[in-house]
């Protein structure tokens, strides 16, 4: 099985169901070789918004989502540290920065719908894996 930590962006596509970045964001969630690795900072993202506009579906989504997790990573003093050198060091925003070195910290690819332009692909191709393709110039 291979270890992966989806950031929230995976979670809200795939709930979403419509958008073009559904399928693929559903397509990782099924994956019978991958692992779970979550953290606090995923539910933190996706479900106030859901839970207080009463979308109970989304949330049933997500909290199923929570169930299948086979490992929890943490916060601690030394999580927030990593964070703040990946932020510094690579441009990252506080989120993002948090769900590498979560990610980092359990030793699982990061998956994400961000595109592969932004600062979170800056810690190297081995850690962070966008569902977007390769986009080129002119196209968003």
């Amino acid at each position: 099985m291979k270890p992966t930590y989806v950031d929230a962006d995976i979670l809200i596509s795939a709930a979403k169901g419509t958008e073009t970045l559904s399928e693929p964001a559903l397509e990782v969630l099924d994956d019978p070789e991958r692992s779970f690795v979550c953290s606090d900072y995923v539910k933190l993202e996706v479900l106030p918004n859901a839970t207080f506009f009463e979308r109970t579906g989304i949330v049933a989504f997500y909290e199923a989502f929570f169930e299948t997790v086979e490992r929890w990573v943490s916060p601690s003093p030394a999580l927030s540290a990593r964070a703040l050198d990946l932020a510094c060091r690579y441009g990252l925003g506080a989120m993002d920065a948090l769900h590498v070195a979560a990610a980092e910290s359990a030793d699982a690819e990061l998956i994400t719908a961000e595109k592969p332009t932004k600062p979170m692909f800056r810690v190297g191709p081995d850690r962070v894996t966008s569902i977007r393709a390769v986009e080129t110039e002119g196209n968003s």
